[in-house]
């Protein structure tokens, strides 16, 4: 049993007043809990082992819970930073990444850190307090409608008003987190609703709730891919963020595989970035324009066309394009796909990693060595440029001395605008997550919140930031 015990703090019964009185909830009601209980054990059925929160009276119930439960708290500054640690908690763990506020300024602190999280297609839950449901519309403490303002930037956004059904929230929230490529979710919860007490035998607790089998392709739609890859003279693969949000386990070891089959570049982007080791013999880097413009075939997976690709124009406008996402309404957006399919890229790639057999190439094409000159040549010149004396020092020369110190283990959380591309061409990634930077909305601010969260998830790594400005 937990030694540390913060009571619940229910409202009381006078009108207009914010009187409480203690919730017993061991001995005499040992045959119920109150609703913050609830919702933590919801979340720690759901894998969720840390949250990160600032204190605040109308979540007092769910520290409560999270306490008797054993969800560690990690207890911030800001609300904005406790969105932007649940949203590196998800990127490190594949876990969904939770953060509890307290209600209206508390939620619309976080409403910075949920907007980048739906950029990056980051699973994780925010939980906001809500005012007395009997204050509702007379202007009580803090309220606000809350999900009105997260429409649009989560996946789903609701108001829980029952006590008993928490558990059918929480899985109601999982469910969205994870559906297609994944997202924000925002769930409001009343604070004496949090606070109820609920027999606890009366409680449904959902088992199976989401989707637990990543889709892939048919035989014939794997058999059109491959031919394509097997007939191509200059092909590319190209994994976006869409790749790390796969659901297909151990989705590396199967794209080094595929690789190492295939013997064609390889080039990861945002959040894929670490998919490959550091140092694989076909990961590129610096030459991504140049595999682009000759490729004639493209094999993306999980790929955005939006202005880190040139909006899918930077390419060979005559090379065949397959798209791969496991959401349907990116395919196609900005960049035609000859052939698009929706599905799970890391389930796809395992599957042409299995089909081995098809591509039967004992050495590099000649495609191939070009672009690793092409990567060497590029390598060369951003090397003389670090070797600079320049006075400001030169980033190029910064951002090697940075990768240089961190080495291949560290996660670093990159903070900025130009410098976190500069450093992430040095950095010695060799993993999904060792390199947390902003994603397409960059948003500056991220950079401790991510680092806490690197060492909440794994105290023992070597965890650093690189921070910059918005140039």
């Amino acid at each position: 049993e937990c030694s540390v015990h913060i009571p619940a703090m229910v409202p009381g019964e006078s009108s207009g007043t914010l009187e409480f009185k203690r919730a017993e909830i061991r001995g005499t009601y040992m045959a119920k809990i109150h609703g913050g209980q609830v919702i933590a054990r919801a979340l720690k059925r759901e894998g969720v082992e840390t949250v990160f929160m600032l204190t605040g009276g109308h979540v007092l119930p769910l520290i409560d819970g999270c306490v008797l439960e054993g969800i560690d708290i990690v207890d911030v500054r800001h609300e904005q930073a406790a969105a932007h640690a649940a949203d590196a908690y998800a990127r490190l763990t594949g876990k969904l990444g939770v953060a509890i506020v307290t209600a209206g300024p508390g939620v619309t602190d976080a409403l910075t850190g949920v907007a980048n999280a739906y950029f990056a297609n980051t699973p994780m839950l925010l939980i906001g307090g809500r005012h007395l449901t009997k204050e509702n519309l007379k202007g009580g403490l803090q309220e606000m409608d809350h999900p009105k303002l997260f429409q649009s930037i989560t996946v789903w956004s609701d108001t829980a008003d029952d006590t008993g059904r928490f558990p059918e929230y929480i899985a109601m929230a999982a469910r969205h987190a994870f559906a297609n490529r994944g997202g924000p979710v925002f769930l409001d919860i009343p604070w004496d609703i949090s606070a109820d007490m609920v027999e606890e035998n009366a409680i449904i607790w959902p088992e199976h709730y989401r989707a637990n089998r990543p889709a892939g392709v048919p035989p014939e739609t794997l058999d059109a891919i491959a031919d394509a890859l097997v007939r191509a003279k200059n092909p590319v693969v190209f994994g976006g963020t869409g790749l790390r949000w796969t659901r297909q386990d151990d989705f590396t070891d199967h794209l080094d595989a595929f690789a190492r089959v295939l013997r064609a570049p390889v080039f990861l982007n945002s959040l894929a970035r670490g998919s490959l080791p550091y140092g694989h013999p076909y990961l590129g880097n610096r030459a991504r324009g140049e595999a682009l413009r000759g490729a004639d075939v493209v094999l993306a997976l999980g790929v955005d066309w939006d202005f880190r690709t040139g909006f899918g124009k930077k390419m060979n406008p005559d090379a065949l394009v397959i798209q791969i996402d496991a959401d349907a309404t990116k395919i196609g957006w900005n960049r035609d796909a000859d052939i698009g399919v929706a599905a799970d890229p890391g389930t796809v790639v395992a599957q042409l990693a299995a089909s081995a057999s098809r591509f039967g190439r004992t050495e590099d094409p000649e495609w191939t060595t070009q672009i690793a000159a092409a990567e060497k040549a590029k390598q060369e010149v951003a090397e003389a440029a670090a070797m600079s004396n320049e006075s400001p020092v030169h980033p190029e020369r910064f951002a090697k001395e940075v990768a240089e110190f961190f080495g291949e283990d560290a996660i670093v959380a990159a903070d900025g605008g130009d410098i976190v591309s500069t450093t992430a061409k040095w950095l010695r990634t060799s993993r999904p997550g060792g390199l947390l930077d902003p994603g397409p909305f960059g948003c500056l601010g991220v950079g401790a919140p991510f680092a806490i969260a690197a060492k909440a998830v794994e105290p023992d790594t070597r965890v650093g930031i690189v921070y910059g400005d918005g140039s």
